[in-house]
């Protein structure tokens, strides 16, 4: 039986940004679903452990691109699972294009949710008895280490909390707090580079009416051709951290 588990995904039109390539945004999104299906071939959908009042929640996490696929490419994601706890587990991903050449790494921290009371729960036995793990990683980098929290920036922006920011496990999806960090990413950067590494930590939860401020600040390292900046997302108000980050950008070759 093997140890990981594969998807395929064709990239579509609205998955496009302005560069006519797949945004960060879609990467996140198509390495959740593959997470999704990978739990969907265990037995369980995320819907299935919803009804039990069950779900996966993302604590941290990075991913890097070297190369942002285009419309119509062709990109399998390959996942698996290089090490379970009681509650958690860590999970690897690579993803390559349609000839198996490597393009994107990520790794993530999950952990096994109840979703009533709103804490950790023992993982499922037979996850781990489908879910064959490999202490194989895709990429050599501490997602436990602390981000630290930023209280004064260069750029900010607010966004409230609606209806369709939040998940089946009844709080904001992860995806959306890197739409609002990207937001408040400066235009020439945008326009002039792409998001190579995103190192992110989710820490509190954002409610339905909240209204969010996103923090940016540059952290350049002043020998280095690369753009670097960390993030931080508040509730306005409360003050109330919510999430942490670091983003690295390269520039575009044109």
């Amino acid at each position: 039986m093997k140890n990981y588990f594969d998807k395929e995904f064709d990239l579509r039109y609205f998955e496009m940004n302005k560069s006519a390539e797949a945004s960060p945004i879609t990467m996140l999104t198509l390495l959740q679903e593959t997470a999704a299906d990978h739990c969907y071939s265990a037995g369980h959908s995320l819907f299935s452990l919803m009804s039990e009042n069950l779900g996966w929640v993302l604590l941290s996490g990075v991913m890097q691109m070297d190369y942002y696929p285009r419309y119509k490419e062709k990109i399998i994601i390959r996942t698996w699972i290089s090490k379970y706890q009681a509650i958690r587990g860590i999970r690897e991903n690579i993803i390559y294009d349609e000839n198996y050449n490597v393009i994107g790494r990520a790794k993530g921290l999950w952990v096994f949710y109840d979703i009533e009371k709103r804490r950790p729960t023992k993982i499922h036995k037979d996850f781990k008895e489908k879910w064959l793990s490999s202490e194989e990683v895709c990429i050599e980098h501490n997602i436990s280490n602390k981000i630290e929290a930023i209280d004064s920036a260069e750029s900010m922006k607010e966004f409230k909390v609606n209806m369709y920011d939040m998940d089946t496990n009844k709080h904001v999806n992860n995806i959306r707090y890197l739409q609002w960090l990207m937001e408040s990413i400066p235009e020439e950067i945008l326009d002039n580079y792409h998001l190579y590494s995103i190192d992110g930590r989710f820490i509190s939860e954002a409610q339905y009416g909240d209204v969010i401020v996103s923090l940016t600040k540059s952290d350049n390292d002043k020998d280095s051709e690369e753009n670097s900046f960390v993030h931080t997302i508040h509730v306005k108000g409360d003050e109330k951290v919510c999430a942490t980050g670091k983003t690295v950008w390269r520039r575009i070759e044109k």
